[in-house]
């Protein structure tokens, strides 16, 4: 089984553990090692599918505004998490490939090879609910035939996502294309950055 493959089969599994409780305040129980590439994968599907469900809490018109507000921080934290956590899977990438010597006319990529691992992560997220969408009875034929195009499109999606970013690493490894990593240096959660939180002070 190739990376891109595995990459689907763990985040298939952490969509699935987590809908066994769903429940945003469940404890997450990784079933991989702390420090191996599948732990990461698994804490990165977790992240992505606990954070669906709170912009789904949030968009409750009858919420309260301070709980919207503790919703509001802890979706500020997840995307810091998600970003922190993507950097570490290209970090892995890095370690493969930035030594690979690079093929005359090589070229580099428009995003690192884990944004585009994120993007497949959360392509296993969209695909559960959509699922979910489907498989409900309480909805006209009109609207079930309009999920179903669309699991159909997010099917479409996976087949297509998984061979470019298996065709990506295949590059890389041959030296087809350069391995480079640019680090988001998000600001506003910086508070030397953010202008916000550095006048306060």
């Amino acid at each position: 089984m190739n990376f891109v493959e595995e990459s689907n089969r763990i985040f298939a599994q952490a969509v699935r553990d987590y809908h066994r409780t769903d429940d945003v305040d469940a404890p997450m129980s990784n079933p991989y090692v702390e420090g191996t590439i599948e732990h990461e994968l698994y804490c990165k599907n977790w992240i992505d599918t606990v954070q669906w469900h709170l912009e789904d809490i949030i968009r409750d018109p009858q919420i309260n505004p301070s709980e919207a507000l503790v919703i509001k921080r802890r979706i500020d934290k997840s995307n810091q998490d998600r970003t922190d956590l993507v950097e570490r899977i290209d970090s892995y990438f890095w370690d493969l490939y930035h030594n690979t010597p690079a093929l005359p006319g090589a070229r580099i990529n428009t995003e690192s090879p884990a944004w585009a691992i994120d993007r497949l992560s959360i392509l296993h997220v969209k695909l559960w609910h959509m699922q979910e969408q489907v498989d409900r009875k309480d909805v006209s034929a009109e609207q079930h035939e309009k999920c179903m195009a669309k699991l159909a499109v997010l099917k479409e999606q996976l087949e297509d996502l998984t061979t470019s970013i298996l065709q990506l690493l295949e590059d890389y490894s041959s030296g087809a294309r350069v391995m480079k990593v640019y680090r988001q240096m998000k600001m506003y959660n910086d508070p030397t950055l953010n202008p916000v939180l550095y006048n306060k002070k």
